[in-house]
């Protein structure tokens, strides 16, 4: 008998897991692959979590947060997009948020918009709830066409998937992009998922969101990448007053999975919502700018506006292949198709010391050179 649940073999890992059996051999190693931040949890943070836990805040939560944390963050939205009443759920970090989202919509045969390059798991979720993935091509820049989106379309489709700033090419949509796409959405009454976990990394100009122009949106954020505390899993959607129904069973699916997000962080986060963290995002501005300079001329990159990561044109226009090399180099990097239904690019993450920037930018330009 077949014990393995037919949605769980749409999800191939294969690709990641050759990429890792490779980087085990690697010596001085430059790793270019960990989306995660490279600097510590603020100290005020962490000591707020001490304390959260010294204070026995260890139980479970309602399943939606704590409704001090809720309130602020219904606040803030507020504020920004002059929501009445907008519905917080604090999720399991961004990815819950996702899949909960997600459960909530999605039924078999609805079509998911996606713009390509996308966040890995976008794909594997949509493909596991029998749902089907449209692909919308955004080479050779990575910008969003309200007119590609049009084309699209069809009586199935139910959701677009944005993500700005974005994993894994770093673009900022414009707000002229977003509002273009708003109108499109709105004439066909399409419900966008916003997922914003990297709105704080964005270098030349404020990231702006689709909700300032279009209301049948659901808005994800966490504090992962910001508060350099991805392990924490602490993450929020939030619900415009109009899909109040939509909110509840979001929360009834979180009831019956994740139950609640982790207690303690909760509050630490709380007593911190007005961190400041300038000087970490002036850190990756610098880096992003190394990043640029260093590889524009061998590789033709697009200047990434955000995130902390790269999409590197592929010398030869085979990234599996020019991966392949660059572990060889003893650096580690993630081919496009990862990230893509195309295999023409690979992921640079420079969450990583300047010192390790500077020495994987000279091994991959040497590599490139090889190509040419």
């Amino acid at each position: 008998m077949d014990y393995i649940a037919d949605r769980t073999r749409c999800v191939d890992a294969s690709g990641i897991r050759r990429i890792w059996q490779m980087a085990e051999t690697m010596t001085d190693p430059v790793n270019f692959s960990i989306g995660a931040p490279d600097f510590p949890a603020p100290e005020p943070l962490k000591k707020a979590a001490v304390e959260a836990v010294s204070q026995d805040y260890n139980g479970y939560t309602l399943t939606a947060g704590i409704p001090e944390l809720r309130a602020a963050l219904a606040e803030q939205i507020n504020q920004e997009y002059n929501w009445n009443n907008p519905s917080i759920l604090v999720s399991g970090g961004l990815s819950g948020a996702l899949l909960l989202g997600l459960m909530a919509t999605v039924n078999p045969g609805d079509e998911v918009l996606i713009p390509d390059p996308y966040f890995v798991s976008y794909r594997h979720l949509v493909n596991m709830l029998n749902g089907k993935c449209v692909y919308l091509d955004t080479y050779p820049d990575f910008q969003l066409s309200a007119e590609k989106i049009a084309e699209k379309i069809t009586p199935k489709t139910k959701l677009l998937l944005l993500n700005s700033p974005a994993n894994p090419s770093g673009t900022v949509y414009s707000a002229q992009q977003l509002k273009a796409v708003a109108e499109i959405a709105q004439k066909h009454d399409i419900l966008v998922f916003s997922d914003e976990i990297y709105r704080d990394f964005s270098y030349d100009q404020s990231a702006p969101s689709i909700a300032q122009f279009y209301d049948n949106t659901i808005v994800m954020r966490a504090f992962s990448k910001a508060y350099g505390v991805p392990g924490w899993r602490i993450g929020y959607i939030a619900v415009p007053e109009k899909h109040t129904d939509l909110f509840n069973q979001m929360a009834t699916v979180q009831q019956y999975t994740f139950v609640c997000a982790p207690h303690p962080f909760q509050r630490a986060i709380l007593a911190n919502l007005d961190l400041d963290i300038s000087q970490h995002i002036n850190a990756y501005r610098e880096k992003r700018d190394m990043i640029y300079d260093g590889l524009k001329e061998d590789f033709g990159l697009v200047k990434p506006g955000g995130a902390f990561y790269a999409f590197v044109p592929a010398p030869g226009g085979s990234a599996t292949e020019f991966v392949t090399q660059a572990i060889q180099n003893n650096v580690l990097v993630i081919p496009g198709e990862v990230f893509s239904q195309k295999d023409t690019h690979f992921r640079i993450s420079y969450a990583t010391s300047n010192e390790n920037i500077l020495k994987g930018i000279e091994r991959l330009c040497n590599l490139a050179k090889k190509f040419q």
